[in-house]
């Protein structure tokens, strides 16, 4: 038997009735592409390695939506309760999903299970969605299905367009991750509600119509109540990850920082960025292994590219002889709490007190792209590549054959720079590939490690002329690998 709709007594005229259904259909695009940024964003800054996270992400939700679209052929006879349960579900899960990953991460270590869990449930009832929108606006005027399918996909898209851009940049620089989703769920829940009680009510039966005002209250009421307690979900995820001695957290608009310890009772400070260690106490082993192999030798000029937090630039200063430091770092806020926090001075030892260091807030790669090859008393004796590791896609251009290239028309002819390479123990790969992307552009190299047996930081010493191994320091053999071109880039090998 073939359900065919039939038209239904509307409270407002018929043009109107299918406006409201396609703005319905607008608003509940924008927040299914919401719920789908959303998990992308946070399982990459928990989880890592971004194109793998969209990867999974999108799959599993399209794949779902498919299977969410011939679930819904059973809902038809009742479309408008149908799609009322389902909006209500779905700005549930949607709203929490961002949460629930969080907490897997800090109470459980494991964010994938919730990752691919809430893709699965979000896409079921995402693509649920338009067979039953399809019914509906069938009920208020019957057309040709090619017409009513042009109608509602032109509206599908075009809230997704508005979804995907509110994303970025409004809803996580103004609310953040955790409420962003939260206010998201409440809008995609008041309006699914809206639309089945106004304009359907007439479908519904007076048991019916309670029962979805009592689900939406009740989601609502969820959705407002986690919005409440979100700032001490935060903070009580924060010390399950880090312990309870957390003192600064801010989430800028590139990466959360995190710093514990340096209170009064003498504890040292550590400092975390995304998730991972970058410092702890003083002196920082990975900073001293970063820098100084590169000082020993000229030294007047000193460009650190990354490293805002000023702990590179304290080791550098520590060195006799040198003139000028520059720092380029895109983040301004982690510089301004260099600068300013009293915990983050005492792990820099307040390097940015120091008259010689200029700081510029910029994009690494396009700080070097702007610049011509440095003349004679322009060069950089010393190059510091205190950048996220090589581990993640986020910054692949930053370990690239262009950005290197880029790096070597700045220093001078006895110059040096130092690569943060990975972790010893974790991919071996990344340290020869990145030793490989260096020798590339003409310059000698040194792959070497930090002292002591077990898990290290690896890092690449290079120079225009031959470079001995590190006094002190383990070398390391780099292999045979193939340069880092941003046209092929290595991640995923």
């Amino acid at each position: 038997m073939i359900y065919r709709p039939v038209p239904a007594r509307l409270p407002v005229p018929a043009g109107i009735g299918r406006l409201l259904v396609l703005t319905t259909v607008f608003i509940c695009a924008a927040c299914g592409l919401v719920y789908e940024l959303e998990l992308v964003a946070l399982a990459s800054y928990l989880i890592g390695d971004s194109v793998t996270q969209a990867s999974v992400v999108l799959s599993v939700m399209v794949f779902a939506m498919g299977v969410g679209s011939l679930l819904a052929k059973r809902l038809r006879a009742r479309a408008a309760l149908g799609f009322a349960a389902v909006e209500a579900v779905l700005a549930l899960a949607g709203g929490l999903s961002a949460m629930a990953l969080y907490a897997c991460f800090a109470w459980y270590g494991r964010a994938w299970p919730a990752l691919v869990g809430f893709s699965l449930l979000i896409g079921v009832l995402t693509g649920a969605e338009v067979p039953l929108l399809m019914t509906l606006i069938q009920r208020i005027r019957r057309q040709d299905a090619g017409g009513a399918v042009a109608d509602l996909f032109a509206a599908d898209y075009v809230g997704a367009l508005v979804g995907g851009l509110a994303f970025p940049f409004l809803l996580l620089p103004v609310l953040g991750q955790l409420t962003g989703a939260l206010v998201t769920g409440a809008v995609n829940a008041a309006a699914g509600g809206a639309l089945v009680l106004w304009l359907f009510r007439g479908d519904l039966s007076a048991r019916a119509r309670w029962a979805v005002m009592a689900a939406n209250g009740l989601v609502l009421a969820l959705l407002a109540l986690c919005s409440a307690l979100s700032g001490p979900f935060e903070r009580a995820a924060r010390q399950a990850v880090y312990g309870a001695d957390v003192r600064v957290a801010v989430r800028t608009g590139l990466q959360e920082v995190v710093l514990t310890g340096g209170d009064v009772d003498g504890r040292p400070p550590a400092l975390f960025l995304d998730g991972r260690l970058r410092a702890a106490g003083e002196p920082s082993r990975y900073h001293e292994a970063l820098v100084r192999p590169a000082m020993e030798g000229p030294r007047r000029r000193v460009l650190v590219l990354g490293g805002g937090d000023g702990i590179a630039v304290h080791e550098v200063l520590r060195y006799p002889g040198v003139v000028a430091v520059t720092v380029v770092d895109p983040d301004a806020t982690v510089v301004r709490l260099a600068r300013t926090d009293a915990r983050f001075v005492r792990l820099n030892g307040g390097a940015y007190r120091d008259a010689r260091v200029a700081v510029a807030h910029a994009d690494p790669f396009e700080w070097l792209r702007g610049r011509p090859p440095a003349g004679p008393g322009e060069a950089y004796d010393v190059v510091v590549c205190d950048l996220p590791g090589p581990e993640g896609t986020g910054g692949a251009k930053l370990y690239s054959q262009e950005f290197y290239g880029l790096v070597a028309r700045q220093l001078s002819d006895a110059g040096r720079l130092v690569v943060h390479a990975g972790r010893v123990g974790e991919r071996e790969h990344d340290v020869r590939t990145v030793d490989a992307t260096v020798r590339s552009v003409g310059l000698d190299t040194r792959p070497y490690r930090t002292p002591g047996a077990g898990q290290g930081w690896a890092f690449v010493l290079a120079g225009r002329a031959p470079v001995g191994p590190p006094a002190g320091l383990r070398a390391l053999d780099g292999g045979a690998a193939a340069p880092s071109t941003l046209m092929h880039p290595r991640y995923g090998e």
